[in-house]
């Protein structure tokens, strides 16, 4: 997937309505559609994912893999700073150790990573790219969330 495609992922998660809980049944932790998933206030969306590591975990190609997800990484995050100016970096290690309350997608998110990067859009809503594993033989993933402002 090119950078292009991934802004018009990005733009489609940002337009698109969140599902409510009380209208469509609808849990806190969501509704995975494959790699996409909605919940009430937010999307997430898995953009690149490497292979995974099960079978071969040697260090030229996990560093190619890393190295990889890192370039599409900066590519998009360039392109939204581009847009909405410099990221707010959020540290979700508060959610992890449970000083603030866990609530989706920071929940889901601090899973692979302990940061991730917001961009503020308007429209009350928010924007973030994470890049992260949920356990060593998993795939490395880029993530993207869009969430109502008063989720962050």
């Amino acid at each position: 997937m090119t950078t292009e495609d991934q802004l018009a992922v990005v733009d489609g998660l940002l337009t698109r309505p969140f599902p409510s809980a009380e209208e469509q049944a609808v849990p806190a932790e969501g509704v995975w559609e494959g790699y996409r998933r909605s919940g009430p206030g937010y999307h997430m969306c898995y953009l690149q994912a490497s292979r995974d590591f099960w079978d071969d975990r040697s260090e030229d190609v996990v560093e190619a893999a890393e190295e990889e997800i890192a370039a599409a990484f900066e590519s998009l995050a360039s392109a939204l700073t581009s847009r909405w100016g410099r990221p707010e970096k959020v540290d979700l290690v508060s959610y992890l150790e449970g000083e603030i309350e866990e609530v989706e997608p920071m929940g889901s998110v601090c899973q692979l990573t302990d940061r991730m990067f917001v961009w503020h859009p308007g429209q009350g809503r928010w924007v973030a790219l994470a890049v992260g594993q949920p356990d060593r033989e998993f795939p490395i993933v880029l993530l993207a969330a869009v969430g109502e402002t008063s989720l962050l």
